[in-house]
């Protein structure tokens, strides 16, 4: 799959995130797990928790 994906606010940490520029930083990689695949709508659901 050659597409980007997308992490809701709520998935980023395991704790309450106000700002996303918290946890991460425009350009950083990350290591991400796909949470759902939306063909019809060709996007990409991700989280960055650890659990």
């Amino acid at each position: 799959v050659h597409q980007d994906g997308l992490a809701h606010i709520s998935q980023l940490a395991d704790r309450f995130v106000r700002d996303p520029n918290e946890v991460v930083k425009v350009g950083q990689k990350v290591e991400a797990k796909v949470l759902e695949v939306d063909l019809p709508r060709r996007r990409i659901s991700l989280t960055l928790k650890e659990s």
